[in-house]
């Protein structure tokens, strides 16, 4: 099975997003299944967020992960931006890890850029670093600017990944993004790898790719997200049968010929692009 190195170890490349889940009791217990499906499937990767559901989501995913070896999973979270300082973030992260039921995350992201410094946000996760409550942090929907300036901070090059939104029609941050996280060998995170609508006369290349490798076309999607072994996708499925899809979509490999056919109808970036976000 193809795997990513992310913070000192190996994971599987397709992972489980968790947004909006957990915050539906009649939705609970298939939430739960759609998790446990993934995990007893080979993912291992579980993001969330203290925003998700103000806590429900991070509740959620303890309840979720409860039967598991928690050794065996890499679990994220993310503080936001507004709670990022040094008098703040040992706090948010106590209360994530008090919600998800576990003493150390494997990785705990900055969500979004915000008021506080970014120093004053690297020296506070480097602290919990230290502690051993986390095992690395990063980042996440830091455009270019804001990663030239991380970089360029002290201890910043410990930044462990930049979760941004990326699918084949999202594409921009291929044009600058990725190549300057690729020079300090930093993987990419990737939410929303699957666009959820029609591609309309777009859609027959991915159908026949799809046919070709006797996959759906959302495996195809991840699939491509995933194709340079250096990117970790997160879909986000409430349903066991749509997540136990997505985990065997890692099995496929596309060729060279079936990415070219891709880039005609979603092409390359050509120029600097804003970051698409959510």
């Amino acid at each position: 099975m193809q795997q990513i190195s992310i913070a000192g170890g190996k994971v599987n490349p397709i992972g489980l997003g968790t947004l909006n889940m957990g915050e539906d009791l009649k939705n609970f217990d298939q939430e739960i299944s759609a998790i446990r499906t993934g995990i007893d499937n080979g993912m291992q990767v579980i993001d969330t967020a203290e925003m998700y559901g103000s806590g429900k989501a991070e509740t959620f995913v303890g309840e979720a992960i409860a039967p598991y070896n928690r050794e065996e999973l890499f679990l994220i979270s993310k503080v936001l931006p507004s709670n990022a300082s040094k008098r703040q973030l040992p706090k948010s992260l106590d209360d994530s890890l008090k919600r998800m039921n576990t003493d150390y995350l494997d990785l705990y992201l900055l969500h979004w850029p915000g008021p506080v410094p970014l120093q004053e946000t690297v020296e506070a996760l480097e602290k919990e670093k230290n502690k051993g409550k986390i095992k690395a942090w990063g980042v996440s929907n830091l455009d270019i600017n804001d990663m030239n300036k991380l970089l360029q901070l002290s201890q910043g090059e410990n930044c462990a990944t930049n979760q941004v939104r990326y699918n084949i029609i999202d594409r921009g941050i291929e044009y600058d993004l990725m190549p300057k996280m690729d020079e300090y060998h930093m993987p990419m995170m990737s939410y929303a790898p699957v666009v959820r609508k029609k591609f309309s006369d777009k859609q027959n290349v991915l159908e026949q790719i799809a046919e070709k490798h006797q996959a759906t076309i959302h495996q195809v999607l991840l699939a491509w997200n995933i194709r340079n072994k250096n990117t970790i996708a997160i879909p986000q499925s409430s349903k066991a049968e749509h997540v136990y899809d997505n985990s065997q979509a890692v099995n496929i490999e596309l060729t060279k010929e079936d990415l070219e056919k891709i880039d005609e109808v979603y092409p390359k970036p050509t120029s600097s692009e804003p970051l698409a976000l959510w």
